[in-house]
């Protein structure tokens, strides 16, 4: 065994600040020390054997390796540590997205989301409890910062599978969450009112005087022109919004130890989107997928491409026929091409003008992770026994959705 092996894997038992009421090294069926190893703070710890049935494994898209919310782990290292500390599946995962969830620096999900036309934050979720067979989501969910929480209270506490807007915030307060007033930041307030001026510059204006207006359409055929897109899709190039928050998605799948999967999406959906829209994040089959005898499947980039072909569900019925994760993934991004037929959803070579991914992890626990395009996001997450790394997706098309 490496260091950096051995090294991961302590930390990764160590079980600090989870509140277990009993040693995680008990949990992990570890040897204990003898006293000559613990004579002395200068002799090597024990290193852990974990009793498992297959290795562990926790995919995320990109947000999942590269959020830290101030603190020592991103989403991945988070939910692997609490999965080999004997953490059930799903509560390891959603402690896991909750931090970024609740960073702010993070434009595409919880605290600090990108709004939605009018301006304010509604954020969609779903969880998938493969052992229990159970699920839960909330869509077009107002004030709470973690709405991955409250979709696993639907799950936990209701005879339903999915509560939206007014009432899902209501169920939130009956459970105990806190309800905010307004879950932007100074930083998405601001880039709110940048896409506003991009959007309508006749009626909002830069104070400074150097605002930038929107991408000339007025030469586009009638069925091409969204000014509110066009209007966001400017600030993606102009630097402003990073691709992944502006579609605005995280999704976090993973295999325990002792074979059981879950997996959990949590988003705010399109950034300036028509208040009220869900995408197929909160979508059973869609934006999430699990079967505890099969794998786990998840995505983000176009919720209605998602919501159109039940891509998730259709990558876990691949791996049922024996299809490797990568080959389903693909399989599921052919399926969206074929139906992508629309002129205003097209490029210049008749394929979609815009990207997808997913993140696979099956009873195996082997993983992939695949996209439409190697375009804008280009590396999701993934934890091991080797520790977190940011690999590359494999795509199914050349070039990017512009080309």
């Amino acid at each position: 065994m490496s260091s950096s092996r051995r090294d991961f894997l302590k930390a990764s038992g160590a079980g600090l600040a989870l509140g277990l009421t009993s040693s995680p090294l008990d949990a992990l069926g570890v040897a204990p020390a003898s006293p000559e190893t613990t004579a002395t703070s200068e002799r090597r710890a024990p290193e852990l054997l974990v009793r498992r049935a297959v290795a562990p494994v926790v995919i995320a898209d990109y947000s999942g390796y590269a959020y830290r919310n101030g603190g020592t782990e991103n989403a991945v290292e988070h939910a692997f540590r609490r999965l080999v500390a004997g953490d059930d599946v799903l509560d390891a995962l959603i402690a896991g997205v909750n931090i970024p969830e609740l960073d702010p620096e993070e434009n595409g999900i919880g605290y600090g989301a990108l709004p939605n036309a009018d301006g304010i934050v509604q954020l969609d979720a779903s969880c998938m409890h493969g052992p229990r067979r159970r699920a839960g989501a909330v869509a077009a969910l107002e004030g709470v910062r973690t709405p991955s929480l409250v979709a696993q209270a639907v799950m936990d506490y209701t005879d339903h599978h999915l509560l939206v807007g007014e009432g899902a915030q209501a169920f939130a307060r009956a459970m105990g969450f806190t309800i905010e007033a307004d879950l932007n930041t100074a930083d998405s307030r601001r880039l709110w009112r940048e896409w506003k001026r991009r959007l309508d510059p006749e009626h909002w204006l830069d104070p400074k005087g150097n605002g930038r207006r929107a991408q000339d359409v007025k030469d586009r055929p009638k069925h091409e022109r969204d000014p509110g897109l066009e209007a966001g899709l400017s600030m993606v190039r102009d630097g402003l919004i990073r691709e992944g928050s502006f579609w605005g998605t995280i999704n976090c799948n993973g295999l325990a130890p002792n074979g059981d999967l879950a997996g959990v999406t949590t988003t705010s959906g399109l950034a300036w989107k028509i208040p009220g829209r869900a995408g197929d994040s909160p979508i059973l089959g869609a934006g999430l997928y699990v079967d505890n005898a099969v794998g786990a499947a998840g995505s983000t980039g176009r919720g209605e491409a998602n919501l159109y072909n039940l891509s998730s569900y259709l990558i876990i019925e691949e791996l049922r026929r024996g299809a490797r994760p990568k080959d389903a993934g693909l399989a599921a991004l052919r399926r969206i091409r074929d139906n992508t037929v629309e002129a205003r959803l097209l490029n210049a070579r008749k394929e979609p003008n815009f990207n997808i991914r997913f993140f696979i992890v099956d009873k195996q626990g082997r993983s992939a992770g695949v996209s439409m395009y190697h375009a804008g996001e280009t590396q999701y997450a993934l934890c091991t026994e080797q520790g977190a790394s940011a690999p590359d997706l494999e795509p199914l098309l050349p070039g990017s959705p512009t080309d």
